[in-house]
């Protein structure tokens, strides 16, 4: 099994990426573990709508036949962290590759949504994407340690 996260654009303050590179570290430990980084499309002088669909383009390029696609929208289901953990394992029985969906700015495109096999939250906050970020991969490990039944789940 591959866990991919795929997030719109980069961390220009520096505050949050060294978490997300932690948490990557660790994760390798359990699963084979890729970020992935796709250009904003909003700093190319395109009207909002035109952005995200451009980005919805860039990231449903990227989406293997063996994944299910989980996209994180505030709108979308909310799973405690047993959740994921089971769903992680049922992708993991199922042979199947997870791809999690970060947008940018502007969110995700309504394909994108409707591409996805789940369509998840994190909170009913509105989180910034780059805090989304740290927030989904830090629950991934969280997943894996629950799913061994390693003590950093309390």
């Amino acid at each position: 099994m591959k866990v991919r996260l795929l997030s719109i654009g980069k961390d220009r303050s520096g505050l949050f990426e060294p978490a997300v590179q932690e948490y990557a570290r660790r994760l390798e430990h359990y699963t084979r573990f890729e970020l992935l980084e796709l250009t904003e499309a909003s700093g190319k002088k395109l009207k909002p709508g035109d952005a995200k669909a451009a980005e919805a383009t860039a990231i449903l390029g990227k989406r293997k036949p063996q994944d299910w696609v989980v996209a994180l929208d505030e709108r979308g289901t909310l799973l405690d962290s047993v959740e994921l953990s089971r769903y992680v394992a049922k992708a993991q029985t199922g042979a199947k590759d997870l791809l999690f969906v970060i947008g940018g700015d502007e969110g995700l495109d309504d394909t994108v949504r409707a591409a996805a096999h789940q369509v998840i939250s994190l909170s009913k906050m509105t989180l910034p994407h780059r805090l989304a970020r740290v927030v989904l991969i830090e629950q991934l490990y969280r997943a894996f340690t629950i799913l061994k039944g390693e003590p950093y789940h309390k």
